[in-house]
């Protein structure tokens, strides 16, 4: 099991940890409300700088249940105020003011007191200002049971409805019904965000609730897994103690994918890269990227690697590490016969990605794989098989692309919530393909956590990206000047 991950809970778990860390305690627990608060309003400035960053003059939205949910957004929208002294904060108590549990109230005098002069309750959604900057939903939590009831489901609506730049959940969006941009799950995630539609995009706000040794089939990755890629190495290393990744792809009609899946690996702290591609690309690629050792291999009349290129690829595998196959490779029955021969007699770890990911490949191989689809690929050669059970059959690590991504080994299921609508473009799949062989060749005898470094590496530079420059005006590879940053951060 990976250490640095959490176990995802459901709703009756969720509850019996909260049992256990607060013994329904309020002193107790009023303090780690206050840190979700706060770690909410961290994380919603973070998300906001995708669209610009909060204004100094906002104006936000709380809309409060009676419970635990209603506080930890009141002291978001505390925290929010605190740090812009020019914003002003509306309240509207979905539920009533009247029946609030202790720490709401709390929570709710917390901001009065702080922010007395830049506050408003509103009584109806007819009271609402024009338009709000953030919206911050803390109506219903993990403990509501249908029906909301008209009255709020007739708030939601119209809440959804209003011109709001973003809107946050807290932990989960109330009754399904509020459609959140993003939810951030306080202290763990609860397993029905997972596949709640109106969730939007999930952040984990991790508050030292676990140690990361709790058993858990359906985990949640958390930042602690990059940690030794940020530290020192020791001083007498070699490059060749640093894994050596071999990658095989490219084709004159696709030939920028396996050129962006070596420009990733070099980035990922692997020692040697060396690239096999069709003999016409070479010397271009080699000028792009002269630390990768570039061979060329013998083309298919249409431009894909030829059988008769095999020699080139046995004579380099005893020096190698980890393979990757497919970023570019195409269709061509020649090529796809090329590599289903190959991944029969490779004993290092090999990497399937793209059109390499072929049902007859897959049966084919006799070498652990990692297996890199998204959800097209991942039914075209897993059938009507789920994730795990598809990796278990399998004997491969699975990295299932997605809003969220998923690494599988058969056993557990790992969830990554970084990265988001950034990575919604040509070229993403092909760097992760990269990032994840690299760190294979560097750790050969872990796959799982390949992928799951991979996955979340990945998906943090793809954050930095998007705050810096936003979604939308954005090249792919730009993601690869954010791994540094990912590591430091």
């Amino acid at each position: 099991m990976i250490t640095a991950s959490h176990p995802i809970l459901s709703c009756a778990e969720t509850r019996r940890l909260e049992e256990r860390l607060f013994a329904g305690d309020d002193a107790v627990e009023w303090p780690a409300m206050q840190q979700a608060g706060r770690a909410v309003a961290s994380a919603v400035l973070d998300d906001y700088l995708e669209i610009g960053g909060f204004p100094a003059n906002g104006r936000v939205l709380v809309l409060a249940g009676k419970g635990h949910n209603g506080g930890d957004a009141l002291l978001a929208a505390q925290a929010v105020l605190e740090r812009f002294p020019a914003t002003y904060a509306d309240v509207l108590f979905a539920l009533g003011a009247r029946d609030l549990r202790p720490l709401a109230t709390q929570a709710y005098r917390s901001l009065a007191q702080a922010a007395a002069n830049r506050l408003r309750v509103v009584q109806t959604a007819g009271d609402l200002a024009p338009d709000y900057d953030l919206c911050l939903d803390g109506v219903f939590g993990f403990q509501f049971r249908p029906p909301a009831g008209p009255d709020v489901s007739a708030l939601l609506a119209r809440v959804n409805a209003h011109p709001i730049r973003l809107r946050a959940a807290v932990d989960l969006p109330s009754a399904g019904l509020f459609r959140a941009d993003f939810t951030y799950a306080t202290g763990s995630v609860k397993a029905p965000i997972l596949a709640e539609k109106n969730a939007g995009r999930l952040r984990y706000l991790d508050l030292g609730f676990f140690t990361g040794a709790e058993p858990g089939v359906e985990r949640v990755l958390t930042t602690g897994l990059l940690a030794p890629l940020a530290g020192l190495r020791p001083p007498t290393v070699d490059k060749r103690g640093q894994g050596h990744l071999l990658v095989l792809g490219g084709s004159r009609s696709y030939p920028g994918a396996v050129l962006m899946t070596v420009l990733a690996a070099l980035r990922s702290g692997a020692g040697l890269v060396t690239a096999l591609v069709p003999e016409s690309l070479a010397p271009a690629f080699a000028a792009r990227a002269p630390e990768a050792m570039w061979v060329g291999w013998p083309e298919t009349p249409d431009g894909g690697l030829a059988l008769e290129g095999r020699q080139l690829l046995q004579a380099r595998l005893a020096r190698a590490d980890a393979l990757v196959i497919g970023p570019g490779l195409g269709r061509e029955a020649e090529t796809l016969a090329l590599v289903t021969d190959l991944v029969k007699t490779v004993r290092l770890p090999v990497l399937l990605d793209a059109d390499a990911l072929q049902p007859e490949i897959v049966r084919a191989a006799k070498t652990p794989l990692v297996l890199t689809p998204h959800a097209g690929e991942f039914a075209r050669i897993a059938g009507k098989l789920a994730l795990r059970a598809f990796s278990r059959k399998t004997r491969a690590t699975v990295v299932l692309k997605g809003p969220v991504t998923q690494v599988s080994d058969g056993a557990t299921v790992y969830h990554g919530f970084s990265g988001g609508p950034v990575l919604a473009r040509g070229g993403s799949g092909d760097l992760l393909a990269g990032l994840i062989g690299g760190l294979l060749a560097q750790t050969p005898r872990e796959p799982v956590l390949a992928a799951c470094r991979g996955v979340l590496w990945h998906g943090r530079a793809a954050d930095l990206l998007a705050r810096t420059h936003g979604q939308t005006a954005v090249q792919t590879t730009q993601l690869l000047d954010y791994l540094p940053a990912a590591l430091r951060s």
